[in-house]
């Protein structure tokens, strides 16, 4: 029997998230192999729709192979290929259904740096995410649940909710928030070993409501590149490159990351020093989805718990651009809530959020219980 949420997922995705109308191609990427059932019923809804999908599946153990000993130019003509399958797009739908979330580890670092610099780059940062109607979102097999701590069952019956959440309710509730940090001048964070301060004055702020991302729930913007002063340290795990790190924490002088400790504080640095964009902050980022309470580790999930933030150095987004170029996008979450040790989140000296709950009454909206 079909799953009747794998159907109303893919409408959802088809017709929310990229607006797909008659006559677009579509671009249906399956990174994994464990979601060939939704991507059939991506097709045929497109299909229906009058529109031309496509499909590409990439199976992380080849991709692997190859990048152990890639070469440059090899990786340049991969992309080369790949951006002018993307420049066909007018839409593209990415599905991350992998049965191995730490297949590329063991991948040489400066392998890895020439992949994300030449490949993820230019096909993704400069093609797809400026020129398409994009969708990214992740699979709930066997894998996502072991990594969750979670039944296949359970973890599959919470990933539908998430993903099918009321986003058009959650866009409307956003607007204030977003109206309120375009007026913002400084930002100040506080929190266990966390004293933030910067400003968010001119750049602008956006709202991601299920257009991008599937889960979504998130109001972002950027520091201006050089006023971020203070320190952080994140209270979850991070995952770059299949390397999982935890109790990350960065000390910023003037915008800069000017020391950066973990449980591999070695390999982090690294990271950090990919190009000169990676010690700076490219988002600063809001997480509201009432259905995600705790991280699993996964990004595209843990950056929308309820109750956290996240403070992102590399790239910054093209809509909230604070003019910070970088290879990397690594978005780290802190989250609030009490039970993981509170903190409070100011705007221009008024206090907007304390323990993870919105406390001003315009934004009262967003607290978790008015968005379920």
């Amino acid at each position: 029997m079909k799953d009747v949420r794998i159907e109303k997922l893919a409408k959802n995705l088809l017709n929310y998230s990229v607006r797909l109308k008659k006559g677009e191609h579509i671009l249906i990427e399956i990174l994994g192999e464990d979601a060939i059932v939704l991507g059939k019923e991506l097709i045929k809804q497109a299909e229906n729709i009058g529109a031309y999908p496509y499909f590409n599946i990439v199976n992380y153990e080849i991709l692997r192979e190859m990048l152990m000993n890639a070469k440059e130019e090899q990786i340049k003509m991969y992309a080369k290929h790949d951006s002018q399958r993307m420049k066909d797009m007018d839409a593209y739908i990415g599905i991350r259904a992998s049965t191995n979330t730490a297949e590329l580890i063991g991948v040489p670092p400066e392998k890895m740096d020439l992949y994300n610099k030449y490949y993820t780059v230019q096909v993704h940062f400069n093609e797809r995410v400026k020129n398409t109607k994009w969708c990214i979102l992740r699979y709930p097999n066997s894998s996502m649940a072991q990594m969750s701590n979670m039944s296949t069952e359970e973890f599959e019956d919470f990933y539908f909710k998430v993903c099918t959440l009321d986003y058009a309710k959650m866009s409307k509730e956003m607007d204030n928030l977003v109206s309120l940090m375009n007026k913002t001048k400084n930002v100040h964070i506080v929190g266990p070993d966390t004293d933030l301060r910067f400003s968010i004055e001119g750049i602008p702020t956006e709202k991601y409501m299920g257009t991008f991302n599937i889960p979504d729930g998130e109001v972002a913007t950027a520091p201006i590149r050089n006023s971020v002063n203070g320190y952080i340290t994140y209270n979850t795990e991070t995952r770059y490159n299949g390397v999982l790190f935890n109790n990350v924490k960065f000390e910023f002088k003037d915008g800069k990351i000017v020391n950066a400790t973990s449980n591999k504080t070695k390999e982090m640095n690294k990271i950090l020093d990919t190009d000169e964009g990676a010690r700076y902050i490219g988002e600063f980022a809001i997480g509201l989805n009432p259905y995600v309470e705790k991280p699993i580790g996964d990004t595209l999930f843990d950056e929308k718990i309820k109750g956290s933030f996240h403070f992102t150095p590399g790239d910054s987004l093209e809509e909230s651009d604070n003019g910070n170029k970088s290879a990397i996008h690594w978005d780290i979450v802190n989250i609030q809530t009490l039970e993981y040790g509170g903190g409070e989140i100011y705007f221009d000296d008024v206090l907007v959020r304390k323990d993870g709950r919105f406390v001003l009454k315009e934004l009262e909206g967003l607290n978790p219980e008015n968005l379920v």
